[in-house]
């Protein structure tokens, strides 16, 4: 489930995972799921209107469901990803190091201030087949490094990653990481189908990194018990976001995996991440660029702040809940009472959310524009112009 190099996100229809809504209509009928779908469509009248970009890229999308040949270009990418032999793997690998050298070259974010020496420490939470780290370590050659990724025999991808002596990989699944996510054996139910799988602690409170990469998506070819198929992306994100923050030296930076900037959980965790760190989003000119996939890129972040510490434990609770909960406490976790209303949010946010979004849409309507699924099913005339520049209704 850790790894998204070669699995790339389902963009034109993501309705499981909760930090990719989709815009196409899907079946709701909890309470929550309908009150989520109803901040959704207020963020997206919201940047409709106040950026051109966001605008655009919703009209070509709508263009890309209305028609087929979409679900057919990306259901042939999920099967070269899921069947991927050596040699894509590795074609995959050396994308995503250009891709690393791309964000690098416009955020600086892989050279670690002060590096050398063994205080310098790199920690990627899902890195198979090791493209960014081996980025990261290209541009810190001295540092320690620590990788968790998916065993292959549970359905991970091989590590393509030179191995060397400063560089310690831990084969393992990092959303049963209980004991670091703060359970604890009392805490998890003898009945639990995954009782036998959770795990003991892997990090020393001590542990402390310079560079945290976080981008891990879950993975179809990762056989996992029932209960967590509509919880796991959730899962995988908090437990990145929770044990990446919690052990990141203060100063430190974060590159995070993300979907659709305009997502009211992608929305939340930027407007969470803004109040303790510099950020901005990266999303690569090609590698990926038709997709709603992007990149956070925090820097000089607080992570001893109390604003850290907070936003850590809600992680946590998160995980706890996606783990252990009833679905109807899941579902009303999904979005608390305890966040800002989207009128109160976009009233505050909404500013430096078009800000921070308009290269990503920009860089994806620039790329779907040129789709074959998109160029097939054009407007006649009267209707959006091939490049999608119609002004929103």
């Amino acid at each position: 489930m850790q790894r998204s190099q070669i699995h790339p996100d389902d963009d034109m229809n993501s309705p499981s995972n909760p930090i990719s809504h989709s815009e196409p209509s899907i079946e709701v009928t909890h309470p929550h799921e309908r009150g989520l779908q109803r901040v959704s469509a207020e963020i997206a009248r919201y940047l409709r209107k106040e950026s051109p970009e966001f605008c655009r890229l919703s009209k070509l999308r709508q263009q890309g469901w209305a028609n087929p040949a979409g679900d057919v270009f990306f259901s042939k990418q999920r099967r070269t990803a899921d069947s991927a032999d050596d040699k894509t793997a590795r074609v995959f690998y050396n994308m995503m190091q250009g891709i690393g050298d791309e964000m690098h070259l416009l955020t600086g974010v892989f050279r670690i201030k002060h590096s050398g020496g063994p205080d310098t420490a790199i920690l990627d939470m899902c890195m198979a087949p090791g493209g960014y780290l081996a980025t990261a370590l290209h541009h810190n050659p001295d540092a320690r490094a620590v990788g968790f990724s998916l065993p292959a025999k549970q359905g991970g991808h091989n590590v393509l990653l030179p191995r060397r002596p400063n560089i310690t990989l831990n084969f393992l699944d990092i959303t049963m990481l209980a004991a670091d996510m703060g359970a604890t054996d009392t805490s998890i139910p003898a009945e639990h189908p995954d009782t036998d799988n959770f795990l003991p602690r892997q990090f020393d409170p001590a542990d402390k990194f310079d560079l945290v990469i976080c981008d891990g998506q879950v993975l179809r070819t990762h056989e996992r018990a029932a209960y967590r198929e509509r919880r796991e992306a959730t899962r995988l994100t908090v437990t990145q976001l929770a044990l990446g923050l919690e052990h990141l030296k203060p100063g430190g930076s974060m590159i995070v995996l993300l979907h659709k900037v305009e997502a009211p959980d992608c929305v939340y965790l930027l407007y969470t991440f803004e109040k303790f760190a510099s950020v901005r989003l990266f999303k690569p000119t090609r590698a990926h660029a038709k997709r709603s996939s992007f990149y956070m890129v925090a820097t000089n972040i607080r992570s001893d702040c109390e604003e850290a510490g907070n936003a850590i434990a809600m992680w946590k609770r998160m995980w706890n809940v996606a783990t252990f909960g009833s679905d109807e406490v899941y579902q009303e976790a999904i979005w608390d009472d305890d966040r800002p209303d989207a009128v109160s949010l976009l009233s505050e946010f909404g500013p430096r959310l078009v800000g921070l979004g308009r290269e990503v849409w920009d860089i994806q309507s620039n790329a779907l524009a040129k789709a074959p699924f998109i160029r097939e099913n054009r407007p006649t005339r009267g209707g959006m112009a091939a490049g999608g520049e119609s002004a929103c209704s």
